[in-house]
């Protein structure tokens, strides 16, 4: 199903949402405002504020607060993407050049943060303490869960309960607040606020995962990245973990990650590769699909719930 016939139900919504992202990008300073557009036009699927827009529509629907929320998750997002690329020194994201390969280290970061000062000021206005509470956790777990990643040691018989506990707080925790805050904003009841965090978190591990698989089977083209740029930067993902519980003995990927000797790099892509270990990273994704698929039985049946279990479906066969 395409993403547009998911979205259906909230299009209005989502519509709001670009309307919102324009005007933030339109600003008295000059380059300012080219940076803004740089990173907020033409920025992804959106698949963080529909969830959010499609978690407030089983109980007491308010747009106006729903689209507010909606934006700030998105510029959330958007702002942990200008920051990521700054650290891990990306040149691209999404097929276009990054903020810190066109400008600059120091004026990505700062961008950053006016992006999150912006998604703050869009969170406040909702005026629901809990759903700012639930924005704040959320960037305080997602900076420290870079944090410890910047200090964590390679350990093979721990490596894929750390992968988890770090793509939990990278990319799943932003998927959870996009649903818990739409429930709360929403006056949803208690049941319903848990059903549809269980959902954005398992719907984030499986979109991660799905991602992963990507990085070694994706075309550049369609990625707007090189295939194994995880592996390139020395970032261990699921399909490498495998490999290694699978084959701890192979000296080449062992050593490549090792010591990251750059002319071995395609000889470890194409062992990881291997079609039983990426079936097994699916399989795993799919997992995550169906525990996501679970958590919705406690909902309303309605057209919402019926586009949520399409999204999650949507985010397993996705090609970028």
């Amino acid at each position: 199903m395409e993403l547009s016939s998911i979205y259906e139900p909230i299009r209005e919504g989502l519509a709001e949402v670009e309307k919102n992202l324009a005007a933030t990008a339109n600003v008295d300073s000059p380059f300012l405002a080219r940076l803004l557009k740089h990173v907020l036009q033409n920025g992804g699927k959106r698949i963080r504020p529909a969830l959010t827009l499609l978690a407030g529509k089983f109980y007491e629907f308010d747009l106006k607060l729903l689209v507010s929320m909606a934006t700030a998750v998105e510029l959330l997002h958007t702002a942990t993407l200008v920051h990521d690329d700054t650290v891990d020194k990306s040149i691209t994201r999404r097929g276009k050049p990054t903020v810190n390969s066109l400008w600059g280290g120091a004026k990505a970061v700062l961008l950053g943060d006016y992006l999150f000062a912006k998604a703050a000021t869009f969170a406040a206005s909702t005026e629901n303490i809990r759903a700012i509470k639930v924005f704040a956790q959320t960037l305080t777990t997602i900076s420290s869960g870079e944090l410890h990643e910047t200090v964590a040691t390679f350990d093979l018989k721990r490596m894929r309960e750390h992968y988890y506990q770090w793509i939990g707080a990278k990319t799943a925790c932003l998927f959870v607040a996009a649903a818990e805050s739409g429930a709360i904003v929403s006056q949803s009841p208690e049941e319903a606020i848990s059903a549809l965090r269980d959902y954005g978190y398992n719907l984030g591990m499986a979109f991660q995962l799905i991602d992963d698989i990507l990085d070694f089977t994706g075309k550049e083209v369609e990625m707007g990245k090189p295939v194994g740029a995880d592996l390139s930067q020395g970032t261990l993902t699921l399909p490498t973990i495998l490999f290694l519980e699978h084959y701890p003995d192979d000296s080449l990927v062992r050593d490549f990650i090792g010591k990251m000797d750059m002319k071995n790099l395609k000889l470890a892509i194409e062992r990881i590769q291997e079609p039983s270990i990426l079936k097994e990273c699916f399989n795993l994704a799919s997992d995550f699909r169906n525990r996501a698929v679970k958590s919705l039985e406690k909902l309303p049946e309605s057209s919402s719930r019926q586009a949520l279990i399409a999204l999650v479906d949507y985010s397993l066969q996705r090609r970028m």
